[in-house]
């Protein structure tokens, strides 16, 4: 699934990097807790949370997730957005609830877990 098929599906807003909305997602992680993202690490992942600090674009960077949809209308600041910048991570920002978001993403056949079919 392409960047630009989830900010559709979420009805999300793009914040940066939108040259990559067609860079292609397998799987995706809900989670307001970076250690479990870490636990998580798939290749060409999404990363759903509503937690809003430097800390999520540095575990991000770390671990090689190329996007990151902020749920529940949460935006980043500019230190975070010019970081993502930085280390070419596309930004996405939903007013929907991490439950919806996933559910709408699971439901249109993003799975997680690297889970392809099932």
């Amino acid at each position: 699934m392409t960047i630009d098929s989830i900010a559709d599906i979420l009805d999300a807003e793009i914040l940066c990097k939108a040259e990559h909305k067609n860079r292609e997602v397998f799987s995706a992680c809900g989670s307001d807790l970076m250690s479990d993202v870490m636990a998580f690490v798939k290749e060409q992942v999404l990363l759903l949370t509503g937690l809003i600090n430097v800390q999520v674009i540095r575990t991000a960077g770390l671990m090689d997730i190329g996007c990151i949809c902020f749920v529940r209308g949460k935006k980043p600041s500019d230190e975070m957005i010019a970081m993502a910048e930085e280390q070419d991570i596309v930004l996405l920002t939903t007013k929907l609830p991490m439950f919806i978001a996933c559910g709408k993403l699971y439901a249109a056949g993003l799975t997680g877990g690297g889970v392809r079919n099932i």
